[in-house]
């Protein structure tokens, strides 16, 4: 059943990740590089590149069913 959109769905701790950043990362200039975590299952990767990092995101989020 769809949600009233003053009462979004409740966030699911299975598709949250943390993202810090290394200090030499500059979005505008396309560096990023970092480390993420899966909350969830404690996965972690880094990554050297936006592809990088959003890769790894869907790859736990194919697993945990996202």
């Amino acid at each position: 059943m769809p949600q009233p959109e003053d009462h979004p769905p409740p966030l699911s701790v299975s598709r949250a990740f943390v993202v810090q950043f290394q200090a030499e990362t500059d979005i505008p200039q396309g560096r990023c590089a970092g480390r993420v975590e899966h909350v969830a299952s404690g996965q972690t990767a880094r990554f050297g590149s936006l592809d990088d990092l959003l890769a790894f995101i869907s790859r736990v989020l194919k697993t945990v069913g996202g």
